[in-house]
């Protein structure tokens, strides 16, 4: 069963909120949408995975109108919501049901093919490991992966495929592991070889860049953003954003705002929140991540207009 990450601290912030609509900018099996809805919201959901559409429709059956779903990148929000939101929450990285699927090719503990395509479309790892350059893989596995053994791996990569191309997730773990003798940091180094070819195969930086942009479009004054997160990148990204978006609450709701300003932005409550000792308990999975909300301090210039 799947486990939404964070969810006790998001419900803690929206239990005296009443009616909101609710935008799940990475739906799943839809954790959060459900209890979204069971507390009375209308929620718009998104998700790339077509897997997600076999739950949406579910959910759809259910709870009718006030649920909406997109099969969609979150990157693309703004161009399907035509009215402002309350709330717009992403679930950052793979999911565990993804994880948990051999077939998939996400987990490094199950045997399968090669693929690690969130949207199964597009260029697979496969074609990434047994196509490009050490150079490019090198760089892919420091970048994304932040490991400093990237161009050693780069080059055992290589030689493995001249002899036999590399076709399945236990393949790749077996050539990656020879890169150190000691087993825990050669475990490490296949843990973020995998997440570094994951997030370039999916382009989840730049979609998380471009959706985070796309929610200062579609939320309204004092809106909240919820972002979780589990690796340092995506979280200096979501840091990044809210520091350079910081500015003061509007001194009036009507305050004029110059056309195709970026939305101001500041931290709401604490700045930084992570699992407790319960959570943690229940759900390892959880010990990395980290959620960060903010709140929309401006007037959407959309609003002031037509008001």
């Amino acid at each position: 069963m799947h486990i939404p990450v964070l969810l006790k601290p998001i419900l803690e912030i929206l239990k005296e909120k009443k009616d909101l609509t609710i935008i799940d900018g990475t739906f799943g099996q839809g954790g959060y949408s459900r209890e979204f809805l069971e507390m009375g919201h209308k929620v718009i959901a998104f998700d790339r995975d077509p897997e997600a559409e076999k739950v949406a429709a579910e959910f759809k059956a259910h709870y009718g109108d006030r649920f909406i779903f997109h099969r969609a990148e979150f990157s693309k929000i703004d161009q399907y919501i035509t009215e402002p939101v309350d709330i717009v929450v992403f679930d950052l990285g793979v999911s565990s049901p993804q994880i948990d699927q051999p077939e998939r090719g996400f987990s490094v503990r199950f045997d399968g093919p090669l693929d690690m395509r969130m949207s199964q479309t597009g260029m697979s790892a496969q074609e990434v490991v047994n196509t490009y350059s050490a150079e490019k893989l090198a760089d892919i596995i420091y970048t994304y992966g932040e490991d400093r053994d990237s161009r050693r791996i780069a080059r055992l990569i290589v030689k493995a495929r001249e002899i036999n191309p590399i076709k399945t997730t236990l393949e790749l773990s077996k050539i990656i592991i020879k890169v150190n003798p000691n087993p825990k940091k050669a475990f490490d180094s296949v843990i973020r070889a995998f997440q570094a070819i994951r997030i370039y195969v999916n382009n989840e930086l730049e979609e998380l860049e471009k959706g985070l942009n796309a929610a200062g479009k579609v939320l309204n004054f004092e809106g909240l953003l919820m972002v979780v997160s589990f690796h340092s990148l995506e979280d200096r990204i979501v840091k990044d954003f809210v520091k350079k978006a910081s500015g003061p609450l509007s001194p009036s709701r009507y305050a004029p705002i110059p056309q195709g300003s970026p939305a101001k932005f500041q931290s709401f409550g604490r700045n930084i929140i992570t699992p407790d000792e319960n959570e943690l308990h229940e759900n390892p999975r959880s010990r990395s991540a980290k959620l960060r909300v903010a709140i929309r301090t401006d007037v959407p210039w959309e609003q002031e207009k037509s008001g």
